[in-house]
């Protein structure tokens, strides 16, 4: 086939599947403008040959194509509209978007009820839209993300919280860099959302435990620090730990206070670094190795201690603290926020944030017990970052 009429096609197949799954309601075609590189071909074989694919694609029942009325024999085709998907994706040899989709969907039905966010991504591809850029075709990256995530889950659960990303990439699949390949389909089962932030790999990798190298805990505060082998006062102004090392809080302390952004934390523990009260770097969606460590800091305290955190002020900040919420529950105390009010905002720094992400927020924000934050975050519609205060 004549490879610019290809091209030509496969731009109008893409905009003819929208059309056929309702995505959109004006019937595709490509005008003078858009068919410029058939029409500006130098000699007469290259525009036969040209215009002989296209011929050969509306005998398939794929197109329709109109000629210069002025000159309805030889003159240059002037448009080309689109009438059947399927037609055209077998003119083409390709597959017809709805046996794409139908495929996946059969691929992905077993991990629907564990990760419901795949109803959307399928959603999404009868639409004819792409979800990280990757339409059902990408359905395997899916299979084995969900994998990923239900190995990884399985080695929590029986107390291993953390494994080098290419050695549990090895023994998933025979392949060490395969859980590199499919970082975007994690995250986006992670999180439970297809249009959230996209999150680097080490955020995504180290909400499951996966690692390229271990980081330390970040730790602040005039506290002494039960450890492994040995207990002592955190360093000014601050201290790395490991955080399977970290075993309790042995001093007397007035507060707790988790903070998301570093530069935050840096700026936060340089000035606080001789006060009592303890001051932990939470970088991110906290691994579990890190979530276990927080327990453990929590258990040694009496309840009557304040715990905070401050987080970012946008889903994924609402996100964690639902998660470091439930944890501190669990140990007896109640995670209160710190500058996550949408007042907090400095008014240089506010951004509107779409209904979808004030929802998400307002979920994440109820289930970390902030009902009127939550509330707050509803009549606000403002997002930001801690770097913005």
């Amino acid at each position: 086939m004549d490879e610019i009429a290809r091209r030509l096609l496969e731009k109008l197949l893409v905009a003819g599947n929208r059309f056929a799954a309702g995505a959109t309601s004006r019937r595709p075609s490509l005008t003078a403008k858009q068919l410029a590189p058939y029409r500006t071909l130098p000699t007469l074989p290259r525009k036969s040959a040209c215009e002989e694919a296209l011929f050969a694609a509306r005998s398939a029942g794929a197109i329709e194509v109109k000629r210069d009325p002025g000159n309805p024999e030889g003159g240059f085709i002037e448009k080309v509209i689109f009438l059947d998907a399927t037609a055209l994706a077998g003119f083409l040899g390709e597959i017809p978007l709805a046996t794409q989709v139908a495929t996946a969907e059969e691929m992905l039905a077993a991990a629907i009820p564990e990760f419901p966010i795949l109803e959307q991504v399928i959603a999404k591809w009868r639409q004819a839209m792409r979800v990280r850029g990757a339409g059902p075709e990408s359905a395997a990256q899916w299979r084995d993300a969900v994998a990923v995530i239900q190995f990884m889950r399985s080695r929590i659960s029986e107390g291993m919280t953390s494994l080098p990303v290419r050695e549990a990439s090895a023994k998933l699949f025979k392949d060490s860099k395969r859980i590199e390949r499919i970082v975007p389909q994690t995250d986006v089962l992670l999180s439970g959302a297809v249009d959230a932030r996209p999150r680097d790999a080490g955020e995504v990798w180290q909400e499951i435990g996966l690692y390229r190298e271990p980081q330390p805990a970040l730790l602040a505060g005039h506290v002494e620090i039960e450890r492994e082998r040995v207990s002592a006062l955190l360093d000014a102004p601050y201290a790395g730990l490991p955080t399977d090392a970290v075993k309790g809080v042995l001093s007397a302390i007035d507060r707790v206070l988790t903070i998301e952004n570093l530069t935050t934390f840096h700026s936060t523990a340089k000035r606080e670094c001789s006060q009592p009260g303890l001051i932990v770097f939470c970088p991110g969606m906290p691994s579990p190795s890190w979530r276990a460590m927080y327990r453990r800091l929590l258990a040694s305290l009496p309840a009557d201690v304040p715990v905070f955190h401050w987080g970012d002020i946008d889903e994924g900040g609402f996100r964690i603290a639902s998660v470091l919420a439930k944890d501190a529950l669990e140990v007896g105390h109640k995670l209160m926020p710190m500058h996550m009010h949408p007042d907090d905002i400095p008014e240089k720094q506010r951004v509107q944030a779409s209904p979808a992400t004030v929802e998400r927020m307002q979920h994440f924000a109820h289930l970390a017990g902030w009902d009127k934050l939550a509330r707050a975050i509803g009549n606000a519609k403002l997002t930001t970052e801690q770097e913005g205060f």
